[in-house]
This record gives C-alpha cells, sequence and structure tokens, in this order.
C-alpha cells in the first residue's frame, strides 16, 4: 500500500466520507465514536485505523497504519530501522522531525507533511498521516478535487 503523502494511503483519500471508503473496502472491522466525537472505521485486515472528523462533516482526516505492506518512496516502512527510514527520506528532502519519548515508544513528527513514524527497539512499528492545515488554518481536503 503506497503511502500519498499529503494525500492519504493507497486508495484513501483526506475529505472522503464513510460511505466512500466502505465503498473502496467494505464493511470494516469495527467502528466506533471516540472521546473527542470522532467516528473511527477499524478495517483489521488493512491493519488501518481511519478517523473521521465530526467538526469537519466527517470527512477522512486522519489515518493509523502498522500493515507490513505500507511503502514510502517504494521503500517499505514497518519493521524497518528508524535510521534506515530517515536516510531514505533525507534524500527526498524530509529532514525535519520532532522526536517524543514514551516508554519504550519513540514518535518521529515530520510537521511539513504531518506524519508520524512511531517506533519501539529503533524499528518502525506504525505510521500515521493526517490531512495537512494550511496558512488559513483550514484544512487541504483532496477528495473531489479535480
Amino acid at each position: 500500500m503506497k503511502i500519498n503523502l499529503k494525500n492519504g494511503i493507497d486508495k484513501l483519500l483526506f475529505g472522503m466520507k464513510q460511505k466512500d471508503v466502505v465503498t473502496l473496502y467494505g464493511k470494516p472491522t469495527k467502528e466506533y465514536k471516540d472521546e473527542d466525537g470522532h467516528q473511527i472505521l477499524v478495517y483489521n485486515s488493512l491493519k488501518m485505523r481511519l478517523t473521521f472528523y465530526h467538526d469537519e462533516d466527517f470527512k477522512l482526516g486522519y489515518i493509523v497504519a502498522s500493515s507490513a505492506n505500507l511503502e514510502l518512496f517504494g521503500n517499505k516502512i514497518i519493521g524497518k530501522k528508524i535510521g534506515d527510514v530517515k536516510k531514505d527520506l533525507a534524500s527526498k528532502n524530509i529532514t525535519k522531525f520532532t522526536q517524543e519519548e514514551f516508554d519504550t515508544f519513540e514518535n518521529y513528527f515530520n510537521e511539513e507533511n504531518w506524519i508520524i513514524f512511531q517506533t519501539e527497539f529503533d524499528e518502525v512499528v506504525k505510521f500515521e498521516i493526517g490531512a495537512i492545515i494550511n496558512q488559513k488554518d483550514e484544512f487541504e481536503w483532496k477528495f473531489g478535487k479535480k
């Protein structure tokens, strides 16, 4: 599954509605609302959790994924050493990361592309990507744009 920076993953585009996603991938394994009222769809087979923002008319705004099939610029990332992932990204001029630590986990956040690589024991175990917020403090929805 290809990661499309600033757009989504695979056929998922930020701004899709739940019905669009269900048309593509079928019924989710699980669905629920989180503490903020956002609609969450979980697809176990894809190893993805999708968040539809309630205050944005339930548009897809955030994806958490951990599939071994995730690829960024043609390179698999899950299970790969974070140093190797960062080296690959540096060749694409993606070099700025904010690092946070939680117990055995570390997050590497790149704000420009709104992505997070979560590592444990120095290997990427989870990837997160969110819709971009522009200079006007508005989401840049990609779905339905020509």
